[in-house]
C-alpha cells in the first residue's frame, strides 16, 4: 500500500561533499540501531513513514525543506550500508535519475550475491508495479526520476520515489510499503500528506 506522498519545492544543484559524508556516517549508525532495536520490518515502516522520513532527513542534517531531501537521504543510506547488507539483512536498490532504471538488475544481483530466500522475481515485479502506478495510474503532473527500493532477506519491502513536475517547480515524493499492498490498483495508499492539491488529475 502507497503509505503517502509529500510535495516539495524543486530544486537544483548537489548537497556539499562534507555534509553527505556526515549524513553517511550517521545514517549508518542510525540505521544499525534500529534494525538492532526493532528489526529490518521496523526499519521498513519507519521509511515508509514520510512524516518519519522527513524527520530522518533534518536529523541527518539536510534541513532544508527541498526536493533534494529524498534523494540525498536516500544516496547517504544506500552508501552507508554498503557492506553491511549481508549482517543486517537490508538491500537498497535504485536511486536518481539513469540509477533508477537499474533498480531490477540491483535486485537481482543481491539475491544472487548473497543467496537471499526472497524471490527476486517478486521484488522486481513490485518495484517496477509501484513505478507505474505512482507515474502513470496516477497522472498528477509529476514525472517520477527518482526510484529507491529497500527490501529484507525475508522478502519485505519498502518504496521511496519521487516525481517531479517542471511548470510548477515542485516535487512530489511517494511512499509504499509492501506488507500493506493486497491490490497495486486498487486504493493502494493508506494517506496523503502533501500542501499542494493539483486541479487536474486523472487516476486510473
Amino acid at each position: 500500500m502507497r503509505t503517502g506522498y509529500v510535495d516539495l519545492p524543486l530544486h537544483g544543484g548537489q548537497c556539499p561533499p562534507w555534509l553527505f559524508e556526515r549524513m553517511t556516517r550517521l545514517g549508518r549508525s542510525i540505521i544499525i540501531l534500529l534494525v538492532r532495536d526493532q528489526g529490518t520490518a521496523g526499519v521498513l515502516q519507519k521509511l515508509a513513514d514520510p512524516f518519519w522520513f522527513q524527520a530522518l532527513g533534518c536529523l541527518l542534517g539536510f534541513d532544508w525543506h527541498s526536493s533534494g531531501l529524498t534523494t540525498t537521504v536516500c544516496g547517504a543510506l544506500k552508501d552507508g550500508l554498503r557492506g553491511l547488507e549481508r549482517e543486517l539483512g537490508l538491500f537498497i536498490a535504485g536511486g536518481k535519475g539513469k540509477r533508477s532504471l537499474k533498480t531490477p538488475q540491483d535486485i537481482i544481483t543481491y539475491v544472487d550475491r548473497y543467496a537471499l530466500p526472497a524471490k527476486a522475481e517478486k521484488l522486481v515485479y513490485a518495484s517496477k508495479m509501484s513505478a507505474k502506478v505512482d507515474n502513470t495510474a496516477v497522472q498528477d503532473g509529476y514525472q517520477l526520476y527518482h526510484h529507491t527500493f529497500i527490501f529484507t532477506s525475508k522478502g519485505d519491502w519498502a518504496v521511496i520515489q519521487q516525481g517531479m513536475n517542471p511548470s510548477s517547480r515542485r516535487a512530489r515524493r511517494y511512499h509504499w510499503l509492501g506488507s500493506r499492498v493486497t491490490d497495486f490498483v486498487n486504493e493502494p495508499q493508506n494517506a496523503i500528506c502533501c500542501d499542494r492539491r493539483e486541479q487536474k488529475v486523472l487516476n486510473l
